[in-house]
């Protein structure tokens, strides 16, 4: 869930599964010291190493309140539903002993990522100042301390008595799957469950159940559809990734009232601004006279690449806002400089390592990738290599 922005509170989280990899920290390192991973940089020895600052320890907070809570728990004790999902499992700061994973390494895994894991590296993301606080922060504040760092459920975050709710915890936690029959369920149980099913279930989704069904069929849902979303978003521009102080953050969620109400928040005619905003990327050029090929290429893009690149090719929608390093912006000069047939063809089949960027090559033939290339070149910026182009 998403506290309040300040010095000890996490952003709400946003998307769906498929935003997942790429904003974590150490996520799925395991539980064993690692025996093999990037090698770290020449940095002083542990016995050498100053205890950080005040100051450190608050800017780490910031950081891992922000990157690393999804999957790593705002404890660091990975109790979280990318944990559920994520194979290898996000590390377990709280039972990890600071003398089992030395400093240098845990700061080599954040610059560089751990190859074989959802943990990707931050280099370039995240400056050597922030890369240095959030590994410290993580070693004082659960490796050595086991602290809780921050709660959620708070009177300050609009919260009062958040325990009156208790019936509806053992859903959230998992210790009761939500799927369970109401008959086999106590009085008490059916409350919490109709309660996790009408409120908490908006952000914890489901913590646990029998029976997964058929898993949903992705599609480019690239902007807010509905008043609750873009009522916690505002629209601001792309800008380059800045650390902890990223662009796209203001909230402006309703909080309950005095006498722990919470208010419905009513749909309401402006509320339609910000998902306008992403919804023009969605539309997809309009090509006269494509050819079967190119036609063929605009059904792939738009199925599977549209979800990060946008069905315009700017990557200006809802996902591609939020990925980073940004997807690339397909028609923009700057970005499309240089490009050739091989060399896209390349990033298609292979994916581009330290970014979202997938590998397709078990996913599309070859004559996808080529019909892929032939859209995009038509569409978006001509490609060197492609005929026509």
């Amino acid at each position: 869930m998403s506290p309040r922005s300040d010095s000890r509170r996490a952003p709400r989280r946003v998307a769906a599964a498929t935003l997942l990899a790429g904003l974590v920290l150490l996520s799925g390192c395991g539980q064993q010291a690692p025996a093999a991973g990037p090698s770290p940089a020449p940095l002083a020895s542990a016995s050498a190493q100053q205890p950080a600052s005040a100051e450190t320890l608050e800017l780490g907070r910031k950081v891992y309140n922000f990157r690393c809570y999804f999957c790593h728990g705002y404890s660091g004790d990975a109790k979280t539903l990318a944990t559920t999902y994520l194979n290898p499992k996000p590390r377990d700061f709280s039972s990890t002993p600071a003398a089992a994973l030395p400093r240098e390494l845990m700061l080599a895994v954040v610059r560089e990522g751990k190859a074989g894991t959802a943990m990707k590296g931050f280099a370039g993301i995240l400056t050597p100042a922030e890369m240095a606080a959030v590994t410290d922060f993580v070693r004082s504040e659960f490796m050595e301390k086991g602290a809780v760092n921050t709660r959620y459920h708070t009177r300050e975050n609009g919260w009062p008595d958040h325990e009156r709710h208790r019936s509806a915890f053992p859903f959230a936690r998992g210790e009761i799957a939500i799927d369970t029959a109401w008959d086999q369920l106590t009085p008490d149980q059916q409350r919490g469950k109709r309660l996790f099913l009408s409120a908490c279930i908006t952000c914890h989704d489901h913590g646990r159940v029998r029976d997964p069904g058929t898993p949903w069929e992705s599609r480019p849902v690239s902007f807010p559809r509905d008043a609750y979303c873009t009522s916690c978003h505002t629209d601001t521009p792309r800008s380059e990734p800045q650390g902890v102080d990223h662009p796209q953050r203001p909230a402006t969620h309703t909080f309950a009232q005095r006498d722990g109400s919470v208010p419905v928040r009513l749909p309401q005619p402006g509320d339609q601004r910000v998902g306008a905003a992403y919804l023009v990327h969605d539309k997809p050029p309009v090509l006269v006279n494509a050819t079967p090929l190119e036609q063929r290429g605009e059904h792939l893009f738009q199925q599977n690449c549209a979800f990060c690149h946008a069905g315009d090719g700017t990557a200006k929608g809802w996902i591609g806002s939020f990925l980073e390093p940004h997807p690339r912006d397909l028609t923009s000069r700057t970005e499309m400089r240089g490009m050739t047939r091989e060399r896209l063809q390349q990033s298609i089949a292979e994916g581009l390592p330290g970014t979202s960027m997938p590998a397709w090559k078990e996913v599309l033939a070859p004559g996808d990738v080529d019909a892929l290339i032939a859209y995009i070149s038509r569409a978006f910026h001509p490609i060197a290599g492609v005929r026509g182009s």
